[in-house]
């Protein structure tokens, strides 16, 4: 690790990429890149955990392998598949070649040239610039099995294939895994992990990486959507926007050239915050003044 010898100095170079934390998220950054552990992080759906594995592979010049978990996803799908079509191809041009010897047929098939490395088994693979960032992200969607042959693959850092054998990372990946919460990961896997709950910033860290993010936006109009997106958290919302959300609505403001919101603007681009009809229903007519105005309200000096 040529970058990140301290918690100030991984604080810093995350910012240079754009990613604003707090000292605790930079603490558990710069361990795990230092004891070489995995970094679970668990939070609402918006609020950074997968723009962290971007900054710090930006950061450091590494490559960032990106496992995207959903429902059904098995071993042999995270690992590796074999090119069937190319498979059949060199089958067809054997037989019509005439006398294929089919053991080394059998092996040329189930050979480097035939497989699709799939992202666990990138990660293990040797890179000149230095072991990737592996971003397991949305672990809660999928199932138990699965999670089950993930503690085994991030213990030793290897995967089996069974045509080929074992393939040992020869330098350990830095791993990030992500969930939403929508149920609960087993605590085998969180042991294995450093872990970290990513909450919603506070109003002057989110108007930083507003700042960061779309440094276009005058403060005026920064500071009145910061104000309103955390007021609008405290509202009874089946899905409350992320600091992701935040930074959609600023650059749609920007392209609009709005530079003061008002109950009308807000109307007119509730979608970029709100992403549920019930939602944006709740917002309807007088609610998003009644916000608004909250929102003002709290901008003005005590």
């Amino acid at each position: 690790m040529t970058k990140g010898q301290s918690i100030d100095d991984v604080q810093r170079m995350l910012g240079e990429q754009g990613y604003v934390c707090g000292r605790a998220l930079a603490t558990v950054v710069f361990l795990s890149l230092r004891l070489g552990r995995p970094l679970f992080l668990e939070g609402e759906a918006g609020v950074g955990k997968t723009e962290i594995a971007k900054a710090i592979a930006a950061a450091l010049g590494r490559r960032l392998i990106r496992l995207q978990c959903y429902e059904g996803l098995d071993a042999a799908s995270a690992v590796y598949d074999w090119n069937f079509p190319a498979q059949m191809v060199a089958i067809r041009t054997a037989e019509a070649a005439g006398g294929a010897d089919r053991t080394a047929l059998q092996t040329e098939l189930f050979s480097d040239e035939f497989l699709i490395e799939r992202p666990l088994l990138q990660a293990m693979r040797p890179d000149p610039a230095g072991a990737p960032v592996l971003l397991i992200d949305e672990l809660d969607r999928t199932d138990e099995p699965f999670e089950a042959f993930l503690l085994e693959a991030l213990s030793d850092f290897q995967v089996t294939i069974p045509e080929l054998g074992t393939v040992k990372a020869p330098e350990p990946p830095i791993v990030i895994l992500t969930s939403n919460r929508t149920r609960e990961v087993h605590d085998a896997l969180k042991r294995r992990c450093l872990y970290h709950w990513v909450d919603y910033p506070d109003f002057d860290r989110e108007v930083e990486i507003l700042h960061a993010r779309a440094p276009e936006a005058a403060e005026t109009l920064s500071r009145q959507v910061v104000a309103f997106v955390q007021t609008l958290r405290t509202e009874d919302l089946f899905k409350k926007p992320g600091v992701a959300e935040t930074i959609d609505w600023a650059k749609c403001l920007l392209a609009l050239d709005v530079i003061d919101l008002s109950p009308e603007v807000i109307a007119d681009t509730l979608g970029a915050i709100l992403k549920y009809q019930d939602d944006i229903q709740k917002l309807q007519g007088s609610e998003a003044k009644r916000i608004l105005d909250q929102a003002k309200a709290s901008l003005e000096p005590a």
